[in-house]
């Protein structure tokens, strides 16, 4: 009973201890070891321990701008680059360079639907393949509609990778609407393009494809 009257009469009197300092220095606090420090002690280490959590926090927060702001660069440059693209070579290699040097993606892909209009454009390091192949080998990706990130089956790393399939641990594939085509990056990683990955920024670049490609590709 006494405890409770104590503990009520403090919180009644929340300026008492300041009229009593020399209390402070003889209460004492329990461990996790089963020791026990001064209140003043246990509250140094508090303050302490929430002044690193807080650093920790800036840290991140300046880590994270950091890394939007390149991301935010990078993104630009490309843009610029398959803006100013002449043909389809041209924006292949624009997207090949910039996923390989500036975002560090190990395989990259773009394959176009047949048949391709006639005209004059050169296809450079993009592949083509008929829709029929397609919807073969990834036609439930395709179905799908929407950029997808895991580990792929043995057919898919073939048909979206040839020669690199067996070296591609995991996946991120965006189809390009109105049948237009597949965007792929690929990891030897088997945990880098996981199931739960943001797909925001592949997405983006697929809706940028899907207006690009059609203008490089008429006759």
């Amino acid at each position: 009973m006494l405890a409770r009257q104590v503990a009520r009469y403090l919180i009644q009197n929340p300026d008492f201890f300041t009229e009593h300092l020399e209390l402070l220095e003889n209460i004492r606090l329990p461990r996790e070891n089963g020791k026990t420090v001064s209140l003043m002690t246990h509250q140094t280490n508090l303050l302490r321990e929430r002044n690193i959590e807080m650093r920790q926090r800036l840290d991140q927060l300046l880590h994270n701008a950091r890394e939007n702001d390149q991301l935010f660069r990078h993104s630009r440059r490309l843009i610029l680059a398959l803006l100013e693209a002449e043909n389809v070579g041209e924006a292949t290699e624009a997207l090949y360079t910039s996923f390989a040097e500036d975002f560090k993606v190990e395989y990259t892909r773009l394959i176009l639907f047949g048949p391709l209009p006639q005209g004059r454009h050169v296809l450079g390091e993009v592949r083509t393949s008929s829709r029929a192949a397609a919807e073969a080998a990834i036609g439930a990706i395709l179905r799908n509609g929407r950029t997808v990130c895991g580990v792929l089956r043995p057919a898919e790393r073939e048909y979206l990778f040839d020669d690199d399939g067996a070296q591609v641990a995991s996946a991120a594939v965006v189809p390009l609407a109105n049948q237009l085509g597949v965007l792929t990056v690929g990891s030897s990683d088997p945990q880098h393009y996981r199931s739960s990955l943001g797909t925001l920024f592949l997405s983006y670049i697929g809706e940028v494809l899907e207006r690009l490609l059609p203008r490089l590709l008429a006759p």
